[in-house]
Protein backbone atom coordinates (compact mmCIF):
# COMPACT_ATOMS: atom_id res chain seq x y z
CA UNK A 1 0.00 0.00 0.00
CA UNK A 2 0.86 3.37 -1.08
CA UNK A 3 2.30 5.68 1.63
CA UNK A 4 1.47 10.02 1.52
CA UNK A 5 4.57 11.89 1.52
CA UNK A 6 5.36 12.82 4.72
CA UNK A 7 4.78 16.94 5.32
CA UNK A 8 7.51 18.61 8.17
CA UNK A 9 6.89 22.10 8.62
CA UNK A 10 9.61 24.82 10.11
CA UNK A 11 7.83 26.88 13.06
CA UNK A 12 8.07 29.76 10.50
CA UNK A 13 5.99 27.88 7.40
CA UNK A 14 3.92 26.64 10.25
CA UNK A 15 2.66 30.12 11.64
CA UNK A 16 2.45 31.34 8.12
CA UNK A 17 0.03 28.32 6.88
CA UNK A 18 -1.69 28.89 10.38
CA UNK A 19 -2.76 32.44 9.81
CA UNK A 20 -3.95 32.21 6.49
CA UNK A 21 -6.01 29.06 7.42
CA UNK A 22 -7.77 31.18 10.36
CA UNK A 23 -7.92 34.28 7.91
CA UNK A 24 -11.03 35.92 7.14
CA UNK A 25 -9.63 37.65 3.71
CA UNK A 26 -7.93 34.62 2.45
CA UNK A 27 -9.82 32.55 -0.64
CA UNK A 28 -11.69 29.58 0.41
CA UNK A 29 -9.22 27.94 -1.83
CA UNK A 30 -6.10 28.77 -0.35
CA UNK A 31 -7.88 28.34 3.70
CA UNK A 32 -8.75 24.63 3.09
CA UNK A 33 -5.25 24.16 0.99
CA UNK A 34 -3.52 25.01 4.05
CA UNK A 35 -5.70 23.01 6.47
CA UNK A 36 -4.45 20.16 4.47
CA UNK A 37 -1.08 20.54 4.26
CA UNK A 38 -1.16 21.28 8.26
CA UNK A 39 -3.15 18.26 8.89
CA UNK A 40 -0.54 16.14 6.93
CA UNK A 41 2.07 17.63 8.57
CA UNK A 42 0.58 16.01 12.07
CA UNK A 43 0.76 12.64 10.63
CA UNK A 44 -2.87 12.09 9.54
CA UNK A 45 -3.33 10.22 6.35
CA UNK A 46 -4.90 11.43 3.17
CA UNK A 47 -8.31 9.73 4.17
CA UNK A 48 -8.62 10.92 7.57
CA UNK A 49 -8.03 14.57 6.43
CA UNK A 50 -10.64 14.25 3.80
CA UNK A 51 -13.27 12.88 6.77
CA UNK A 52 -12.17 15.73 8.78
CA UNK A 53 -12.57 18.84 6.26
CA UNK A 54 -15.32 16.71 4.23
CA UNK A 55 -13.51 16.63 0.65
CA UNK A 56 -12.10 13.86 -1.28
CA UNK A 57 -9.29 11.61 -0.47
CA UNK A 58 -7.59 12.74 -4.07
CA UNK A 59 -7.79 15.97 -3.75
CA UNK A 60 -6.02 16.08 -0.02
CA UNK A 61 -3.39 14.18 -1.40
CA UNK A 62 -3.26 16.21 -4.83
CA UNK A 63 -2.18 19.30 -2.44
CA UNK A 64 -0.37 17.69 -0.20
CA UNK A 65 1.87 16.56 -3.07
CA UNK A 66 1.85 19.56 -4.86
CA UNK A 67 2.41 20.95 -1.86
CA UNK A 68 6.02 18.84 -1.01
CA UNK A 69 6.71 19.33 -4.33
CA UNK A 70 6.48 23.11 -4.91
CA UNK A 71 5.76 24.52 -0.98
CA UNK A 72 3.88 27.49 -0.68
CA UNK A 73 3.81 28.42 -4.54
CA UNK A 74 2.48 25.04 -4.87
CA UNK A 75 -0.99 25.58 -2.94
CA UNK A 76 -0.95 29.53 -3.98
CA UNK A 77 -2.23 29.13 -7.73
CA UNK A 78 -3.85 26.40 -9.31
CA UNK A 79 -2.28 24.75 -11.82
CA UNK A 80 -2.75 26.16 -15.84
CA UNK A 81 -5.33 24.47 -18.08
CA UNK A 82 -4.88 24.20 -21.83
CA UNK A 83 -8.12 26.76 -22.41
CA UNK A 84 -10.29 26.72 -25.42
CA UNK A 85 -9.94 25.17 -28.57
CA UNK A 86 -9.69 27.57 -31.50
CA UNK A 87 -13.06 28.03 -33.30
CA UNK A 88 -11.05 28.10 -36.47
CA UNK A 89 -8.05 27.35 -37.77
CA UNK A 90 -4.67 29.70 -38.81
CA UNK A 91 -4.78 28.84 -42.10
CA UNK A 92 -8.77 29.95 -42.65
CA UNK A 93 -8.01 32.84 -40.67
CA UNK A 94 -5.18 33.52 -42.88
CA UNK A 95 -7.55 33.11 -46.31
CA UNK A 96 -9.73 35.74 -44.82
CA UNK A 97 -7.59 38.54 -43.56
CA UNK A 98 -6.20 37.64 -47.69
CA UNK A 99 -9.04 38.27 -49.31
CA UNK A 100 -9.98 41.01 -47.13
CA UNK A 101 -7.43 42.60 -48.53
CA UNK A 102 -6.56 41.90 -51.38
CA UNK A 103 -10.19 41.00 -53.48
CA UNK A 104 -13.26 43.16 -53.65
CA UNK A 105 -16.56 40.91 -53.43
CA UNK A 106 -18.81 40.72 -56.26
CA UNK A 107 -21.02 43.62 -57.26
CA UNK A 108 -20.33 45.98 -54.17
CA UNK A 109 -17.00 48.72 -53.71
CA UNK A 110 -16.11 47.27 -49.94
CA UNK A 111 -16.65 43.75 -48.10
CA UNK A 112 -18.91 44.05 -45.30
CA UNK A 113 -19.36 42.14 -42.44
CA UNK A 114 -22.14 39.87 -43.51
CA UNK A 115 -20.77 39.40 -46.82
CA UNK A 116 -17.47 38.86 -45.95
CA UNK A 117 -18.71 35.97 -43.39
CA UNK A 118 -20.63 34.38 -45.83
CA UNK A 119 -17.65 34.15 -48.77
CA UNK A 120 -15.91 32.64 -45.92
CA UNK A 121 -17.93 30.55 -44.09
CA UNK A 122 -17.89 31.54 -40.94
CA UNK A 123 -19.95 34.25 -38.40
CA UNK A 124 -20.17 37.75 -38.68
CA UNK A 125 -18.66 38.02 -35.12
CA UNK A 126 -15.68 36.30 -36.05
CA UNK A 127 -15.23 38.49 -38.70
CA UNK A 128 -15.79 41.72 -36.63
CA UNK A 129 -13.23 40.10 -34.36
CA UNK A 130 -9.98 39.37 -36.74
CA UNK A 131 -11.21 42.32 -38.63
CA UNK A 132 -10.62 44.19 -35.12
CA UNK A 133 -7.83 42.23 -34.05
CA UNK A 134 -5.50 42.89 -37.38
CA UNK A 135 -6.62 46.63 -37.29
CA UNK A 136 -8.87 46.50 -40.70
CA UNK A 137 -11.22 48.48 -41.25
CA UNK A 138 -12.42 47.71 -45.11
CA UNK A 139 -15.50 50.01 -44.99
CA UNK A 140 -13.51 53.40 -44.94
CA UNK A 141 -12.00 54.73 -47.69
CA UNK A 142 -7.72 55.55 -47.86
CA UNK A 143 -7.92 58.79 -50.29
CA UNK A 144 -9.24 61.61 -50.24
CA UNK A 145 -13.10 62.09 -51.68
CA UNK A 146 -13.81 65.28 -53.07
CA UNK A 147 -17.59 66.82 -52.65
CA UNK A 148 -20.53 67.10 -54.51
CA UNK A 149 -21.33 69.93 -52.94
CA UNK A 150 -21.86 72.92 -54.51
CA UNK A 151 -20.97 74.96 -51.76
CA UNK A 152 -18.29 73.37 -50.41
CA UNK A 153 -15.69 75.60 -50.09
CA UNK A 154 -18.35 78.32 -48.05
CA UNK A 155 -19.16 75.51 -45.59
CA UNK A 156 -15.33 75.29 -44.60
Amino acid sequence: MRRAVQIQLDPKLKSKLQTIARSRRSSVRLVERCQIVLLASEGLENREIAERLDISRQKAGRWRERFSQLGMAGIEKDAPRPGRKLAISKRRKASLIRKTLQEKPPQATHWSRASMAEAAGVSPSTVGRLWRAHGLKPHLLKTFKLSNDKRFVEKL
